[in-house]
Protein backbone atom coordinates (compact mmCIF):
# COMPACT_ATOMS: atom_id res chain seq x y z
CA UNK A 1 0.00 0.00 0.00
CA UNK A 2 3.01 2.71 0.87
CA UNK A 3 4.84 2.10 -2.43
CA UNK A 4 1.25 2.28 -4.26
CA UNK A 5 0.98 6.26 -2.12
CA UNK A 6 3.51 6.76 -3.14
CA UNK A 7 3.80 6.37 -7.09
CA UNK A 8 0.01 7.61 -7.27
CA UNK A 9 1.33 11.07 -5.38
CA UNK A 10 4.11 11.12 -8.03
CA UNK A 11 1.41 10.89 -11.00
CA UNK A 12 -0.50 13.25 -9.73
CA UNK A 13 2.83 15.61 -9.44
CA UNK A 14 3.61 14.88 -12.85
CA UNK A 15 0.81 14.21 -14.80
CA UNK A 16 -1.64 16.94 -16.04
CA UNK A 17 -4.56 14.91 -16.71
CA UNK A 18 -4.22 12.88 -13.16
CA UNK A 19 -4.40 16.03 -11.49
CA UNK A 20 -6.77 17.32 -13.40
CA UNK A 21 -9.54 14.30 -12.70
CA UNK A 22 -8.37 14.02 -9.41
CA UNK A 23 -8.88 17.42 -8.07
CA UNK A 24 -12.53 17.67 -9.85
CA UNK A 25 -13.30 14.52 -9.23
CA UNK A 26 -12.77 14.50 -4.76
CA UNK A 27 -12.97 18.23 -4.30
CA UNK A 28 -16.79 17.04 -5.74
CA UNK A 29 -17.15 14.47 -3.31
CA UNK A 30 -15.95 16.28 -0.05
CA UNK A 31 -17.88 19.38 -0.50
CA UNK A 32 -20.61 17.02 -0.61
CA UNK A 33 -20.01 15.23 2.09
CA UNK A 34 -19.57 18.42 3.86
CA UNK A 35 -22.89 19.41 3.29
CA UNK A 36 -23.70 16.39 5.97
CA UNK A 37 -20.96 17.21 8.55
CA UNK A 38 -21.35 19.82 10.91
CA UNK A 39 -18.17 21.71 12.24
CA UNK A 40 -17.23 21.24 15.68
CA UNK A 41 -16.07 24.71 17.51
CA UNK A 42 -12.83 24.68 18.59
CA UNK A 43 -11.50 21.88 16.62
CA UNK A 44 -7.94 22.39 15.44
CA UNK A 45 -6.26 20.10 12.41
CA UNK A 46 -2.78 20.15 11.91
CA UNK A 47 0.43 18.75 9.55
CA UNK A 48 3.67 19.26 8.84
CA UNK A 49 5.40 18.24 5.75
CA UNK A 50 2.64 16.48 4.47
CA UNK A 51 2.69 14.56 7.62
CA UNK A 52 6.05 13.51 7.76
CA UNK A 53 6.70 15.40 10.80
CA UNK A 54 5.84 16.72 14.36
CA UNK A 55 7.47 19.99 13.81
CA UNK A 56 7.91 23.18 12.50
CA UNK A 57 5.99 26.04 12.31
CA UNK A 58 2.29 24.46 12.89
CA UNK A 59 4.20 22.57 15.63
CA UNK A 60 5.67 25.92 17.39
CA UNK A 61 2.04 27.09 16.98
CA UNK A 62 0.31 23.79 18.71
CA UNK A 63 2.26 24.00 22.16
CA UNK A 64 1.67 28.03 22.11
CA UNK A 65 -1.62 27.87 21.84
CA UNK A 66 -2.16 24.28 23.74
CA UNK A 67 -1.16 26.30 26.91
CA UNK A 68 -2.43 29.71 25.89
CA UNK A 69 -5.89 30.28 28.25
CA UNK A 70 -7.04 31.89 25.00
CA UNK A 71 -7.80 28.39 23.46
CA UNK A 72 -8.51 26.39 26.49
CA UNK A 73 -11.53 25.28 24.85
CA UNK A 74 -9.55 23.77 21.52
CA UNK A 75 -9.54 20.26 20.59
CA UNK A 76 -6.54 19.10 18.65
CA UNK A 77 -5.87 16.72 15.85
CA UNK A 78 -2.82 16.12 14.50
CA UNK A 79 -2.23 14.14 10.81
CA UNK A 80 0.98 12.08 10.36
CA UNK A 81 1.93 9.56 7.73
CA UNK A 82 3.04 6.88 10.23
CA UNK A 83 0.58 8.24 13.95
CA UNK A 84 2.27 5.53 15.76
CA UNK A 85 5.94 6.88 15.56
CA UNK A 86 4.79 10.07 17.02
CA UNK A 87 4.32 11.03 20.41
CA UNK A 88 2.09 14.05 21.06
CA UNK A 89 0.64 15.38 24.60
CA UNK A 90 -3.03 16.70 24.17
CA UNK A 91 -3.57 16.07 20.95
CA UNK A 92 -5.75 12.62 18.95
CA UNK A 93 -3.80 11.51 15.96
CA UNK A 94 -5.25 10.48 12.50
CA UNK A 95 -3.56 8.71 9.81
CA UNK A 96 -2.67 11.62 6.76
CA UNK A 97 -5.14 11.01 3.75
CA UNK A 98 -7.79 8.58 5.64
CA UNK A 99 -11.40 8.75 5.99
CA UNK A 100 -10.33 10.39 9.63
CA UNK A 101 -8.56 13.11 8.38
CA UNK A 102 -10.95 14.31 5.52
CA UNK A 103 -13.74 13.71 8.39
CA UNK A 104 -11.83 16.05 10.63
CA UNK A 105 -10.96 18.39 7.60
CA UNK A 106 -14.37 18.79 7.26
CA UNK A 107 -14.81 19.44 10.96
CA UNK A 108 -12.29 21.51 12.03
CA UNK A 109 -12.54 25.33 13.13
CA UNK A 110 -9.01 25.77 12.08
CA UNK A 111 -6.54 24.35 9.76
CA UNK A 112 -2.49 25.20 10.42
CA UNK A 113 -0.08 23.39 8.15
CA UNK A 114 3.12 23.77 6.40
CA UNK A 115 2.51 22.59 2.72
CA UNK A 116 -1.58 21.82 1.96
CA UNK A 117 -4.38 20.27 4.20
CA UNK A 118 -6.51 20.12 1.12
CA UNK A 119 -3.88 17.36 -0.61
CA UNK A 120 -4.52 19.55 -3.64
CA UNK A 121 -8.38 19.56 -3.62
CA UNK A 122 -10.96 21.93 -2.88
CA UNK A 123 -13.31 21.72 -0.47
CA UNK A 124 -12.72 24.13 2.30
CA UNK A 125 -16.23 25.21 4.51
CA UNK A 126 -16.79 29.19 4.42
CA UNK A 127 -16.21 29.25 7.89
CA UNK A 128 -12.89 27.13 8.18
CA UNK A 129 -10.12 29.25 8.83
CA UNK A 130 -6.62 28.41 6.88
CA UNK A 131 -3.29 29.13 8.21
CA UNK A 132 -0.59 27.89 6.13
CA UNK A 133 2.94 28.83 7.19
CA UNK A 134 4.56 26.77 3.85
CA UNK A 135 8.07 25.63 4.93
CA UNK A 136 10.81 27.91 2.89
CA UNK A 137 10.60 29.74 -0.49
CA UNK A 138 12.93 32.09 -2.10
CA UNK A 139 15.76 29.68 -4.40
CA UNK A 140 14.10 27.08 -6.37
CA UNK A 141 11.00 27.47 -8.38
CA UNK A 142 7.48 26.01 -6.51
CA UNK A 143 4.08 25.90 -7.08
CA UNK A 144 2.92 27.05 -10.22
CA UNK A 145 6.23 28.32 -11.48
CA UNK A 146 7.32 24.41 -11.64
CA UNK A 147 6.92 22.98 -15.34
CA UNK A 148 4.38 20.66 -15.27
CA UNK A 149 2.51 22.34 -12.21
CA UNK A 150 -0.86 24.29 -12.67
CA UNK A 151 -2.81 22.61 -9.62
CA UNK A 152 -1.65 24.83 -7.14
CA UNK A 153 -4.50 27.14 -5.71
CA UNK A 154 -4.13 28.58 -2.18
CA UNK A 155 -7.60 31.43 -3.08
CA UNK A 156 -9.43 29.73 -0.02
CA UNK A 157 -6.19 30.29 2.46
CA UNK A 158 -6.87 33.37 4.96
CA UNK A 159 -3.47 33.96 6.34
CA UNK A 160 -0.34 32.75 4.24
CA UNK A 161 2.87 33.63 6.37
CA UNK A 162 5.85 35.55 4.65
CA UNK A 163 9.05 37.02 5.60
CA UNK A 164 9.62 39.33 2.69
CA UNK A 165 8.29 41.08 0.10
CA UNK A 166 10.05 38.55 -2.65
CA UNK A 167 8.06 35.96 -0.85
CA UNK A 168 5.03 37.50 -1.27
CA UNK A 169 5.14 38.11 -4.76
CA UNK A 170 5.73 34.43 -4.93
CA UNK A 171 2.59 33.20 -3.37
CA UNK A 172 0.69 35.67 -5.26
CA UNK A 173 1.86 34.24 -8.43
CA UNK A 174 2.80 31.07 -8.40
CA UNK A 175 0.41 29.83 -6.10
CA UNK A 176 -2.44 32.21 -6.92
CA UNK A 177 -2.82 33.30 -2.75
CA UNK A 178 -5.40 36.08 -2.20
CA UNK A 179 -3.68 39.05 -1.99
CA UNK A 180 -5.73 39.66 1.89
CA UNK A 181 -4.45 36.70 3.45
CA UNK A 182 -0.61 37.47 3.12
CA UNK A 183 0.42 38.00 6.49
CA UNK A 184 4.14 39.69 6.48
CA UNK A 185 5.08 38.17 10.21
CA UNK A 186 7.42 35.73 9.25
CA UNK A 187 7.62 32.17 10.50
CA UNK A 188 6.73 31.12 13.87
CA UNK A 189 10.07 28.02 13.54
CA UNK A 190 11.85 31.22 13.44
CA UNK A 191 11.24 32.98 16.14
CA UNK A 192 13.82 31.70 18.46
CA UNK A 193 16.25 31.88 16.23
CA UNK A 194 16.25 35.90 16.77
CA UNK A 195 16.29 35.44 20.41
CA UNK A 196 19.10 32.28 21.22
CA UNK A 197 21.69 33.36 23.96
CA UNK A 198 25.38 32.43 24.56
CA UNK A 199 24.16 29.89 26.83
CA UNK A 200 21.21 28.46 25.20
CA UNK A 201 23.81 27.63 22.15
CA UNK A 202 26.70 26.19 24.71
CA UNK A 203 23.95 23.32 25.87
CA UNK A 204 22.91 22.47 22.94
CA UNK A 205 26.68 22.10 21.80
CA UNK A 206 26.89 20.05 24.88
CA UNK A 207 23.84 18.21 23.48
CA UNK A 208 25.40 17.29 20.06
CA UNK A 209 28.83 16.32 22.26
CA UNK A 210 30.35 18.84 20.30
CA UNK A 211 34.39 19.50 21.79
CA UNK A 212 34.87 22.84 22.52
CA UNK A 213 37.89 23.37 20.17
CA UNK A 214 35.95 22.46 17.40
CA UNK A 215 33.97 24.40 14.89
CA UNK A 216 30.57 23.25 13.20
CA UNK A 217 30.25 22.97 9.54
CA UNK A 218 26.12 21.83 8.69
CA UNK A 219 25.64 20.45 5.77
CA UNK A 220 22.22 20.24 4.40
CA UNK A 221 21.14 19.65 0.97
CA UNK A 222 17.77 19.71 -0.76
CA UNK A 223 16.54 16.61 -2.02
CA UNK A 224 16.27 15.59 -6.00
CA UNK A 225 12.99 14.51 -7.59
CA UNK A 226 12.45 10.70 -7.96
CA UNK A 227 14.12 8.68 -10.15
CA UNK A 228 11.73 5.71 -10.24
CA UNK A 229 8.53 6.65 -10.18
CA UNK A 230 8.20 8.39 -6.71
CA UNK A 231 9.18 4.53 -4.89
CA UNK A 232 12.25 7.11 -3.24
CA UNK A 233 14.42 10.30 -3.34
CA UNK A 234 17.92 9.33 -3.56
CA UNK A 235 20.69 11.65 -2.87
CA UNK A 236 24.51 10.66 -3.79
CA UNK A 237 26.63 14.06 -4.09
CA UNK A 238 30.07 12.82 -6.04
CA UNK A 239 32.17 14.28 -2.10
CA UNK A 240 34.92 11.87 -1.07
CA UNK A 241 34.72 12.96 3.33
CA UNK A 242 37.55 11.10 3.59
CA UNK A 243 39.37 13.87 2.02
CA UNK A 244 36.65 16.61 3.66
CA UNK A 245 38.40 15.06 7.69
CA UNK A 246 41.66 14.88 6.14
CA UNK A 247 41.74 18.66 5.26
CA UNK A 248 38.96 19.36 8.11
CA UNK A 249 39.02 16.98 10.58
CA UNK A 250 41.35 19.04 12.63
CA UNK A 251 39.57 22.30 13.26
CA UNK A 252 35.85 20.88 12.37
CA UNK A 253 32.58 18.67 12.46
CA UNK A 254 30.45 18.08 9.92
CA UNK A 255 26.48 18.34 10.87
CA UNK A 256 24.71 15.96 8.06
CA UNK A 257 20.93 16.87 7.55
CA UNK A 258 19.08 15.42 4.95
CA UNK A 259 15.73 17.12 3.52
CA UNK A 260 12.47 15.27 4.78
CA UNK A 261 11.36 13.81 1.49
CA UNK A 262 15.25 12.41 0.90
CA UNK A 263 14.63 8.47 1.43
CA UNK A 264 18.41 7.30 1.15
CA UNK A 265 21.77 8.80 0.74
CA UNK A 266 24.94 7.14 0.73
CA UNK A 267 27.04 8.54 3.95
CA UNK A 268 29.06 6.81 6.43
CA UNK A 269 28.68 8.38 9.73
CA UNK A 270 31.48 8.65 12.84
CA UNK A 271 32.72 11.29 14.48
CA UNK A 272 34.44 13.57 12.33
CA UNK A 273 31.01 13.92 9.78
CA UNK A 274 27.51 12.93 12.31
CA UNK A 275 24.01 12.28 11.30
CA UNK A 276 21.56 15.00 12.44
CA UNK A 277 18.56 14.24 10.33
CA UNK A 278 16.42 13.10 13.37
CA UNK A 279 17.63 15.92 15.30
CA UNK A 280 14.05 18.01 16.00
CA UNK A 281 15.22 21.16 16.44
CA UNK A 282 17.00 22.60 13.31
CA UNK A 283 17.01 26.08 14.89
CA UNK A 284 19.52 25.20 17.15
CA UNK A 285 21.54 23.23 14.68
CA UNK A 286 21.85 27.09 12.60
CA UNK A 287 22.58 28.80 16.35
CA UNK A 288 26.03 26.48 16.53
CA UNK A 289 27.13 26.62 12.91
CA UNK A 290 30.15 27.98 12.18
CA UNK A 291 29.42 27.57 8.50
CA UNK A 292 26.44 26.59 6.60
CA UNK A 293 27.13 23.95 3.47
CA UNK A 294 23.58 23.42 1.72
CA UNK A 295 22.66 23.72 -2.14
CA UNK A 296 19.34 24.97 -3.43
CA UNK A 297 17.46 24.79 -0.20
CA UNK A 298 15.95 27.58 1.38
CA UNK A 299 18.06 26.94 4.34
CA UNK A 300 20.00 29.87 4.29
CA UNK A 301 17.24 32.13 4.59
CA UNK A 302 17.02 30.63 7.99
CA UNK A 303 21.01 30.56 7.89
CA UNK A 304 21.46 34.41 8.03
CA UNK A 305 18.35 35.08 10.98
CA UNK A 306 20.94 33.44 12.81
CA UNK A 307 24.19 35.68 10.91
CA UNK A 308 25.97 32.78 9.81
CA UNK A 309 27.93 32.49 6.23
CA UNK A 310 26.60 30.04 3.55
CA UNK A 311 28.07 27.94 0.77
CA UNK A 312 25.90 26.73 -2.32
CA UNK A 313 27.78 23.64 -3.60
CA UNK A 314 25.94 23.39 -6.68
CA UNK A 315 28.01 20.00 -8.09
CA UNK A 316 24.71 19.77 -10.14
CA UNK A 317 23.75 23.73 -10.73
CA UNK A 318 22.72 22.99 -15.10
CA UNK A 319 21.06 20.32 -14.17
CA UNK A 320 18.97 21.00 -11.69
CA UNK A 321 18.79 24.36 -13.25
CA UNK A 322 16.98 23.05 -16.06
CA UNK A 323 15.16 21.04 -14.64
CA UNK A 324 13.66 23.13 -11.55
CA UNK A 325 14.89 26.49 -12.30
CA UNK A 326 15.67 29.16 -10.03
CA UNK A 327 14.10 32.71 -9.25
CA UNK A 328 17.05 34.31 -9.44
CA UNK A 329 20.73 33.29 -11.01
CA UNK A 330 22.51 32.15 -7.80
CA UNK A 331 26.00 33.62 -9.18
CA UNK A 332 24.21 36.78 -9.04
CA UNK A 333 22.56 37.32 -5.72
CA UNK A 334 24.57 34.29 -3.71
CA UNK A 335 27.41 35.48 -1.99
CA UNK A 336 30.51 34.44 -3.39
CA UNK A 337 28.22 32.13 -6.05
CA UNK A 338 27.42 29.04 -6.63
CA UNK A 339 30.79 26.42 -6.10
CA UNK A 340 31.10 23.66 -8.25
CA UNK A 341 33.88 20.73 -6.85
CA UNK A 342 35.29 19.81 -3.32
CA UNK A 343 38.39 21.68 -3.98
CA UNK A 344 36.86 24.99 -4.16
CA UNK A 345 34.11 24.28 -1.75
CA UNK A 346 37.28 23.65 0.72
CA UNK A 347 38.98 26.74 -0.51
CA UNK A 348 35.86 28.64 0.28
CA UNK A 349 35.67 27.31 3.67
CA UNK A 350 39.57 29.17 4.49
CA UNK A 351 38.26 31.90 2.51
CA UNK A 352 34.95 32.49 5.22
CA UNK A 353 37.43 31.63 7.95
CA UNK A 354 38.85 35.21 6.91
CA UNK A 355 35.48 37.01 7.11
CA UNK A 356 35.43 37.17 3.20
CA UNK A 357 31.67 38.23 1.60
CA UNK A 358 30.50 39.69 5.16
CA UNK A 359 28.81 42.84 3.58
CA UNK A 360 27.56 40.71 0.85
CA UNK A 361 25.66 38.51 3.66
CA UNK A 362 24.70 41.04 5.32
CA UNK A 363 22.66 42.88 2.72
CA UNK A 364 21.32 39.22 2.09
CA UNK A 365 19.53 39.15 4.92
CA UNK A 366 18.04 42.84 4.72
CA UNK A 367 16.94 41.85 1.33
CA UNK A 368 15.03 38.29 2.21
CA UNK A 369 14.36 38.99 5.52
CA UNK A 370 12.27 41.32 6.41
CA UNK A 371 10.36 40.10 9.63
CA UNK A 372 10.09 37.78 12.17
CA UNK A 373 10.97 37.11 15.79
CA UNK A 374 7.35 37.36 17.20
CA UNK A 375 5.55 35.51 14.28
CA UNK A 376 3.76 33.57 16.56
CA UNK A 377 2.07 35.71 19.41
CA UNK A 378 0.65 37.63 15.53
CA UNK A 379 -0.82 34.40 14.67
CA UNK A 380 -2.16 33.58 17.61
CA UNK A 381 -3.68 37.24 18.48
CA UNK A 382 -5.11 37.18 15.11
CA UNK A 383 -6.83 33.26 15.71
CA UNK A 384 -8.01 34.43 18.90
CA UNK A 385 -9.57 37.35 17.49
CA UNK A 386 -10.96 35.47 14.88
CA UNK A 387 -12.56 32.84 17.03
CA UNK A 388 -14.08 34.93 19.26
CA UNK A 389 -15.82 36.70 16.40
CA UNK A 390 -17.28 33.14 15.59
CA UNK A 391 -18.80 32.74 18.39
CA UNK A 392 -22.27 32.73 18.66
Amino acid sequence: MGNFKKRLEYLIKHNAFVQQTYKIVFSFVLRVLGLFVPARKGLVLLSDFGGRKYGGSPRILFEAMRDDPRFSSCQWVWAFEEPDRFDVEGCRKVRMDSPAYYLAALQAEVWITSVNIERGLHFKKKGTIYVNTWHGAGTKKIGNACSGRKDYDFRDVDMMLVQSDFEREIFLRDFNCNPGAIRLFGFPRNDELFHMGEEQIRAVRRDLDIPEDKRVILYAPTWRDSKNGGLSYAFDPPIDLGHWEEELGADYVVLFRTHPFTTHFTVRFNRFIRDVTPYPNLNHLLAVTDILITDYSTIVYDCVIAKKPFICFGFDYDTYREERSFYFDLNERYPGGVVRTEGQLLKRIRELEQGAHRDAFAAFRERYVQAGGNATEQVMEELARRLAASEP
